[in-house]
């Protein structure tokens, strides 16, 4: 276990009972995690989050009632402590986009393994983001198409000339660890810089960075 030494408690949401009874028994194998309940569409897993207080929660995108995008934007509201990882069997751009817009800090495919779904959970409950491989490629190349306007001498939202450079890092993929290395800094240094530069853009996490990057032609 990374993020704590008590299991990371878990909330599975899909409306397919054969996938949230195979996750449950996928889960529950594998050291560090514990599965607290399952729901069957939005609704539910709103009022289950409240009930069972779960650190993180698994969340199928197309269900009845209340789809996961909707679900994850009111679980975000009223319990912004819990974190929202996507397993889902779409991986277009406009769910990816309503997913990560919602607050989810990680999108997985349902063609991921127990592991992969594992490293998910605790990627995002030590307060960092995890995306499918695809799932990245998708999102960087949809925002790549887009508007990426030409930088004329001032940076956004009153950026730093260091903070646009660990920005770009961001969007490459760079660790802290990585970042600090390249720019010959410390990590904490390196961690200042992160949290100036999403409180100046109003940003969450690096998935919502490497969006940002590319939409003010930071990214390289």
């Amino acid at each position: 276990m990374t993020a704590s030494a008590t299991p990371t408690r878990i909330l599975i949401v899909d409306d397919q009972t054969v996938v949230r009874e195979g996750l449950i028994l996928l889960l529950e194998l594998l050291p560090g995690l514990e599965v607290v309940g399952s729901a069957g569409d939005g609704e539910s897993a709103v009022d289950l989050v409240g009930e069972l207080r779960p650190d993180v929660v698994l969340m199928d995108l197309r269900m009845p009632r209340v789809d996961g995008v909707e679900a994850t934007r009111r679980i975000k509201a009223e319990h912004p402590e819990v974190e929202i990882v996507v397993l889902t069997t779409y991986a277009d751009d406009e769910s990816i986009f309503a997913a990560l817009r919602a607050g989810a800090r990680g999108y997985l495919t349902k063609d991921a393994g127990g592991e992969e779904i594992a490293r998910a959970v605790e990627t995002v409950r030590s307060g960092s983001s995890l995306l499918d491989p695809a799932v990245q490629r998708r999102l960087v190349e949809a925002v790549a198409a887009g508007e990426r306007p030409p930088q004329r001498g001032g940076l956004p939202d009153g950026l730093t000339r260091r903070e646009a450079e660990v920005l770009a890092l961001i969007a490459q993929g760079r660790s802290n660890a990585e970042i600090a290395e390249d720019l010959f800094i410390t990590e904490a240094t390196v961690k200042t810089h992160i949290n100036n530069l999403f409180a100046k853009a109003g940003l969450r996490d690096r998935a919502q960075a490497v969006t940002y990057a590319f939409r003010h032609g930071l990214a390289t």
